[in-house]
């Protein structure tokens, strides 16, 4: 089964466009074991997301043994969930195949963020895994996104289109899109242009992107084609991990947020709903 048609079942299933970042902030679980704290989470709420995230960086800052640490981490996820690894990877054509290597056939993620800075050429390594899923990384969510992804080009159009036209371009069924929540208009630009691509929508915490314009930005035709991305928002506050069943509530809040976002968008937008 291909990675888009594992991630749309898990939508359905569990009615849900969440997808859970599992980041172990060190200064907010210093002291804590890292992998006790995430299996706790996914088992309190592998029900009511659509998959996972992992940004690799919060595991590579441990050292050595980080990656044993994510895997440890992330054992508890069931088959149907897929877990996406955020490396956002990149380079000549030669490296990036190793990475893609590395990612998805050695540590056997599900999907992976990719950088498109290297052209099309240096996406391609990815893109050959057909059964797994490849985000590249469009639009961002930080403040100083804008700065080389809003450029224009010799055509007129901003920087991040042109990427997502590429994108298109190379899909072989498997591709997605990195555009963030921050940046409702540059989302809906970018759904206009891949009608029927998944969007990995972050920023939708602390960065304070609206949760609501985002999905009506971002839904595809049938009502879905997002995959909303919460971290900080749902595994910490006031500078501390939460307690596994204190982040299933605010997971399940967020989780109805969205479908509630993601109804008024179909009923207002003519959407046939769905995952």
């Amino acid at each position: 089964m291909s990675f888009r048609d594992r991630l749309r079942e898990a939508q359905r299933r569990h009615g849900s466009l969440l997808c859970i970042g599992l980041d172990p902030d060190p200064q907010m679980l210093e002291g804590r074991h890292i992998p006790s704290f995430l299996q706790a989470v996914i088992e309190a709420t592998c029900d009511i997301v659509c998959c996972y995230k992992v940004n690799l960086a919060f595991f590579e800052v441990l050292g050595p043994g980080g990656m044993n640490v994510l895997l440890e981490a992330i054992a508890p996820v069931p088959p149907s969930v897929p877990v996406i690894a955020d490396a956002k990877r990149g380079d000549v054509p030669h490296v990036a195949r190793l990475y893609a290597r590395a990612l998805l056939e050695v540590y056997g993620f599900d999907a992976i963020t990719v950088n498109p800075y290297g052209g099309p050429d240096a996406l391609e390594p990815f893109l050959e895994y057909q059964d797994k899923g490849v985000f590249v990384w469009c639009r961002g969510s930080n403040p100083g996104a804008g700065h080389l992804q809003a450029l224009p080009t010799a055509d007129g159009r901003p920087f991040f289109l042109v990427v997502a036209d590429m994108v298109r371009a190379l899909d072989r069924g498997n591709a997605g899109l990195v555009v963030g929540a921050t940046a409702p208009d540059d989302i809906a630009a970018v759904r206009r242009l891949c009608p029927d691509m998944p969007l990995l929508v972050p920023g939708v915490g602390p960065q304070g992107g609206d949760l609501e314009a985002a999905v009506a930005a971002g839904l595809d035709r049938e009502g879905g084609g997002l995959i909303v991305v919460a971290a900080r928002r749902v595994l910490y506050a006031n500078g501390r991990p939460l307690e596994p069943q204190a982040v299933r509530r605010r997971a399940q809040a967020l989780r109805d947020e969205i479908e509630r976002a993601r109804q008024k968008a179909s009923s207002t937008q003519g959407h046939a709903g769905g995952g």
